[in-house]
């Protein structure tokens, strides 16, 4: 089974990100052959500083590699090492239409947030699907918010099947049924979001033991007393039920039965003491790894290679089957 997925560096990750990528990533470079792309080519469809993408690109790659991505058992690069997404998505392009990047739900929510929309911004789809079908894909994991994305991908490689040959695997997508949307934790009806959150509510993946212990200590839950999973109805509870099973192991019904009548406070210091025993660790990998950046820049350059030499077989198929002369 192949497995493709792409992350964007922009923007500090946070508890969410861990569970809802990082930590899946992790566990799926043993469950077949896996490619994990930082995705600094989708970074640049909206404002952005160059220094800042430099540095957040170098800086995910530490975290990625810190939380157990393994150059042995998977591969990891970064989009823009390996040209065939480029080319790719402008070849793709001539079979995704108009009407379907406008039906994108995410185009019209983050256009109508700026003042300047790029015309990458309407077509990143496109180079989203060039960056999964590239490497004939299996298995996407992906957030719930991808699905629409992913639809396209198969819309698109089926197009092209259909029109030029047989040439794309049609990839299936794999969403995570706990711990997909992990919540703000002042706003617990909210995603936690380090754009659109509060920032006593985000916990970053690199935030020191006691500002994490902090956060949870101040959580915002409900007036009652029971540690209950109801997200209706407790959704500040619920969240952190969510967190602890995902992050300490135990089962929702197990966690219910053990802080049955014990309250808020001990349960929130458990839950921050379990996330600090899974970040931390992290923290200081990755505090290792981007000290030595010659390190660094050599194990993305390995996973670049590795890319390079899986994606080109298709892209030159791709090529080939729509008339190109090639050398």
């Amino acid at each position: 089974m192949r497995i493709f997925s792409g992350i964007q560096p922009t923007g500090a990750k946070h508890l969410g990100n861990y569970i809802g990528a990082i930590r899946n990533y992790v566990a799926l470079q043993d469950r077949g052959e896996a490619f994990f792309c930082i995705v600094d080519l989708h970074s640049i469809t909206t404002e952005y500083d160059p220094d800042d993408l430099r540095e957040s690109t170098l800086s995910l790659a530490a975290l990625l590699f810190a939380a157990g991505l393994d150059p042995d058992r998977c591969t990891l690069f970064v989009q823009s090492h390996v040209r065939a997404h480029a080319e790719a998505a402008w070849l793709l392009g001539s079979v995704t239409s108009y009407g379907e990047l406008r039906r994108m739900t995410q185009f019209k929510d983050k256009g109508e947030q700026q003042e300047f929309v790029s015309a990458g911004l309407f077509g990143y789809p496109v180079l989203q699907a060039g960056d999964i079908l590239l490497y004939q894909t299996d298995v996407v994991p992906i957030g719930e918010d991808q699905r629409q994305h992913l639809e396209l991908a198969r819309n698109v490689a089926e197009r092209f099947n259909a029109r030029y040959g047989e040439t794309f695997r049609l990839p299936d997508s794999m969403i995570p049924e706990v711990g997909g949307r992990v919540m703000d934790l002042q706003e617990p009806t909210k995603k936690m979001s380090t754009t659109g959150g509060t920032a006593q509510g985000t916990v970053g993946v690199l935030d020191p033991p006691e500002t994490i212990r902090k956060k949870f200590r101040s959580a915002v839950t409900d007036s009652g007393t029971d540690v209950r999973h109801d997200p209706s109805e407790k959704a500040g509870i619920s969240n952190l039920i969510e967190i602890l099973s995902i992050m300490g192991g135990d089962d929702i019904p197990a966690i219910e039965a053990h802080y049955d009548g014990g309250g808020y406070g001990t349960f929130k210091s458990d839950v921050a003491e379990a996330v600090v025993a899974v970040l931390d660790p992290i923290r200081i990998r990755y505090e290792e790894l981007r000290s030595d950046e010659a390190q660094l820049h050599a194990l993305l350059a390995r996973g670049a290679e590795k890319a390079r030499e899986v994606s080109a077989p298709t892209l030159e198929q791709m090529y080939a089957r729509m008339g190109f002369a090639r050398p």
